[in-house]
């Protein structure tokens, strides 16, 4: 079997049908929509979450947690990962992204000390944890906050 011999099963499928065509098609007049209402007009129906004018479930549940909105996410990486890359290399958030070692670069990029580093590289990042800095530097390494 190949990809283009691929399809559905039999019966799995029913071609689109075509609303407010005529008499004759078997779904005209009100196209399947009923008489007034609306549901029946132009851009009718309602609003997710909408019950009626009802208290929506979304509106009666309590608030849970906080949320600061001065809140800073970082992209943490120990000096263990930073082995994969060569002597010399400079190291920063779109290096660690490339490589797949994270996978998002949220607010910035935070290194911090657990494992060791062989490697002497040039690590560019948002912060730096004091031991991170010590291992780095003590393998020969630079760090530069951006």
């Amino acid at each position: 079997m190949k990809l283009h011999e691929l399809s559905p099963a039999a019966g799995s499928t029913a071609p689109a049908w075509r609303k407010g065509r005529g008499a004759g098609s078997g779904n005209g007049k009100t196209a399947g929509k009923g008489h007034k209402g609306q549901n029946a007009r132009s851009g009718g129906g309602v609003r997710p979450g909408f019950e009626g004018g009802q208290i929506p479930l979304s509106r009666k549940l309590p608030k849970r947690g906080f949320h600061n909105k001065f809140g800073v996410t970082y992209s943490i990486v120990n000096v263990s990962a930073l082995n994969v890359f060569e002597d010399g290399a400079v190291v920063n958030l779109a290096a660690l992204l490339e490589k797949g070692i994270i996978r998002k670069a949220n607010d910035g990029l935070k290194v911090l000390g657990n494992g060791e580093i062989t490697k002497k590289l040039t690590v560019e990042a948002t912060v730096f944890s004091a031991t991170a800095k010590e291992k780095i530097e003590a393998a020969g390494g630079k760090t530069e906050v951006i």
